[in-house]
């Protein structure tokens, strides 16, 4: 039963170069998804934890969820945020996605109620044809 089943032997070791040559892609694989994952990430959230902690009364911000408002109170875990005239938000800190420039609330708002292209809008236009 010899013939079906063919012996292994072990192969003599040539050298301690082939085993540091095996683990090299895979310390090329971590250097490149530090540089290119890992660290930006961590600089991401280093920029949004500096944002969070300058957070003012007066800051106009857009949260997480894509509210904009202008902040009203400030605490260690909270910030209302007005969201329109007379509506007040109180959110987590961490909710807080981006500062925003000075203006950038009042351009929202009034652009809010213009069209764009000065055109009417589809149900204005059916009322005035009939």
């Amino acid at each position: 039963m010899d013939f079906f089943i063919s012996n292994a032997y072990a192969q003599a070791s040539g050298g301690g170069t082939n085993d540091l040559v095996g683990l090299l892609p895979l310390v090329l694989i971590f250097v490149v998804f530090y540089f290119l994952l890992i660290r930006p990430q961590n600089k991401r959230q280093k920029e949004h934890r500096e944002m969070v902690a300058g957070i003012k009364v007066g800051d106009e911000v857009a949260t997480a969820g894509g509210l904009l408002g202008k902040v009203t109170k400030v605490s260690e875990q909270y910030v209302s945020v007005e969201v329109a005239d007379g509506v007040e938000v109180t959110l987590q800190r961490h909710t807080v996605g981006a500062l925003m420039p000075k203006g950038t609330l009042k351009s929202a708002r009034s652009g809010k109620s213009k069209n764009k292209g000065g055109k009417k809008n589809d149900a204005a236009e059916t009322e005035s044809a009939e």
